[in-house]
């Protein structure tokens, strides 16, 4: 009796082990990673336009001084995708890059929400100019500037989002593998094109007219957003650990492999 049940365990364990298992990554996975790049890019450009209002009005910031911050700001954006990809090709992952990526902006954007939010966070309204007004603390600087360094950070392994969708669908056993990657790489342009758009109509009518609270508020409840997409679709993922190959990282951002 114990071995007739012996093996049929066997036969149950072989019966298991021969169902076919689903294939991750694939076209499944792309409204996850569009949604991710387009929500995250619409939060991210929809803060530019007004900033500099932002800072002359409730920080009473030079205009040289605001500038300065945005150009450094941009210039610490366009640089960090190097590093990203560098530490997410050797160390991370193209999957952790993108997701810490995605949740390091939102920090930054929530930061930047709650100098809104909390009047403690910026300097006292000026109801006497002619007697001269009070200057942001360093604390309050801090605050600021912290918000911009994290969303800076963050669009470092953001950039890695388009690279590690083309691991989802990049796979050479299928001879249409060249179509399924144009297809990939027309939609993830097209939606980002209009993320675009709305980030620089939408937003910005939003802050004009609503106010800083809810004109920051909704980019940090965008990015939000596109974290959860982003990490909603966890088990569906192709996650490649280390590659050491950064030229195949600039390869697909810049459409080159097809």
């Amino acid at each position: 009796m114990d071995k007739e049940l012996q093996l049929c365990s066997v036969d149950d364990d072989e019966m298991v082990s021969q169902q076919p298992q689903r294939r991750k990554g694939g076209l499944i996975t792309m409204p996850f990673i569009i949604a991710n790049e387009a929500l995250a890019r619409m939060a991210s450009l929809g803060l530019l336009p007004n900033m500099i209002l932002y800072f002359m009005g409730s920080y009473r910031l030079h205009l040289a001084k605001a500038t300065q911050i945005l150009l450094l700001s941009s210039a610490a954006s366009n640089f960090t995708p190097v590093v990203g990809a560098f530490i997410a090709d050797s160390y991370l992952g193209r999957f952790l890059g993108a997701g810490l990526g995605s949740f390091v902006s939102f920090l930054g954007m929530g930061m930047l929400w709650l100098t809104a939010m909390i009047p403690a966070a910026r300097p006292p309204p000026c109801n006497n100019p002619t007697k001269g007004c009070k200057s942001a603390t360093t604390g309050q600087m801090a605050m600021l500037l912290s918000a911009f360094g994290l969303m800076s950070i963050g669009n470092g392994g953001l950039s890695c989002s388009i690279a590690f969708g083309a691991d989802q669908v990049n796979r050479k056993d299928n001879p249409n593998n060249h179509r399924v990657l144009e297809i990939f790489f027309s939609w993830y342009y097209a939606f980002t094109t209009i993320s675009i758009i709305l980030a620089l109509t939408v937003i910005v009518y939003i802050q004009e007219h609503l106010g800083w609270k809810i004109g920051f508020g909704v980019p940090a409840a965008l990015m939000l957003l596109s974290t959860i997409c982003f990490f909603l679709a966890s088990p569906l993922y192709v996650k490649i650990t280390k590659k050491n190959q950064l030229d195949y990282w600039f390869c697909t951002s810049h459409y080159c492999c097809l």
